[in-house]
């Protein structure tokens, strides 16, 4: 039997991609050996050396959304939905019986309710809070999520200068965002222009702008 992990990383950036990982086993045991945690609590380092060995040795799926695709969604939906339906993509992508979700709601049955209504074949899905706590297989999802956001985040550095982790708490985005406004009069386009941050800071560079009449 395949049981399925899902989790995200990016949700709540202002830069950069969301992404959704997918990680399908056959017992949690196996992933547990290895040592899989939340990979908010793991080093750099240790996250690089797990999402390695996951996917060697385990079936990864992963869905990107760029800035682009989530300002286009939310026109559409919020983004707990947006959540929701890459998380039926990634798990359409592989063949389980069972998913364990890290749920995008406060209502993490109906969470699990509206996932299992978007894929396209049998599993049961299992939606909790802080679930890449609790799933050995949630966790596993969570590294490889997190891993490959940092890596398309660096490689975007690597083109538009250091923009930081992309977290609107993070000053070193926040500067960037707000420089780039400042020259251009627009958000860059690695930018969520939908986020109430972009849009603040626009409106900062709009009133500075009539002030100098």
């Amino acid at each position: 039997m395949m049981i399925c992990g899902v989790d995200e990383a990016g949700k709540g950036s202002v830069l950069g991609p969301m992404v959704v990982a997918a990680v399908g086993c056959e017992s949690m045991d196996d992933l547990s050996k290895l040592g899989v945690a939340d990979s908010k609590k793991l080093s750099r380092k240790k996250r690089s050396e797990l999402d390695r060995k996951i996917r060697k040795e385990y079936t990864v799926s992963i869905v990107i959304l760029t800035p682009e695709d989530i300002d286009r969604l939310r026109q559409e939906m919020t983004m707990n939905e947006i959540v929701a339906h890459a998380h039926a993509q990634a798990l359409d992508k592989l063949s389980c019986e069972i998913a364990y979700l890290d749920a995008c709601d406060v209502n993490a049955e109906r969470y699990a309710q509206t996932v299992g209504s978007l894929i396209h074949s049998e599993c049961k899905i299992i939606a909790k809070h802080k679930a890449d706590e609790i799933y050995p297989v949630v966790s596993a999802a969570s590294i490889v999520a997190k891993v490959e956001r940092d890596r398309k985040i660096e490689e975007l550095s690597g083109v538009y200068g250091n923009i930081g982790s992309g977290y609107p708490s993070d000053k070193v985005t926040i500067n960037y965002l707000n420089n780039y406004i400042q020259d251009n009069e627009r958000a860059p386009s690695i930018a969520r222009s939908s986020w109430e941050t972009v849009r603040q800071l626009i409106c900062c560079k709009d009133q500075s702008s009539l002030s100098d009449f």
